[in-house]
């Protein structure tokens, strides 16, 4: 057997093991986490719009639970985006396990970055200012930064 079953009292099958979430399961929620808050949707809306309760999309989200296709089509329509998106990043993310391969663990670094909260703000912000001199003053004001909090 692949883990431990128990036959209850009830000849109901028990699982007596924790399984962790699977890896594409957690990309892909993270994915819907990323447009999600990109298009400034609670989950509570979210849950809302596809007969669902906010807890069952913070599952989706944490991947714990696996997004089945229709689901994930119908989120595909409500976050405006094609299927694949939610998959985007997934070569990245397996080839980041390669020894060696320091680019793809960069572009992994990114999209984790970009599931965060202050990525996600700072991106929002960023795409705001469409002065070139000032993004380019922006970027080396927190490239001066990152250098100065490393020396110490």
């Amino acid at each position: 057997m692949e883990h431990d079953q128990v036959i209850s009292v009830d000849n109901k099958k028990t699982d007596n093991t924790k399984k962790n979430p699977n890896p594409v399961d957690i990309h892909v929620g993270g994915r819907v986490r990323l447009r999600r808050m990109l298009v400034g949707l609670s989950q509570e809306k979210l849950g809302m719009s596809m007969g669902l309760t906010f807890q069952q999309i913070q599952k989706y989200e944490k991947g714990v639970n696996r997004i089945g296709a229709s689901r994930l089509f119908r989120l595909s329509q409500i976050l405006d985006v094609p299927v694949q998106f939610f998959f985007d990043g997934m070569q990245a993310i397996n080839a980041s396990t390669a020894v060696g391969m320091a680019e793809p663990k960069q572009e992994s670094f990114l999209y984790e970055f970009l599931n965060t909260r202050d990525g996600l703000e700072l991106n929002r912000a960023f795409v705001k200012v469409t002065d070139p001199q000032v993004r380019k003053s922006v970027i080396e004001l927190v490239r001066s930064i990152g250098r100065s909090k490393t020396k110490d």
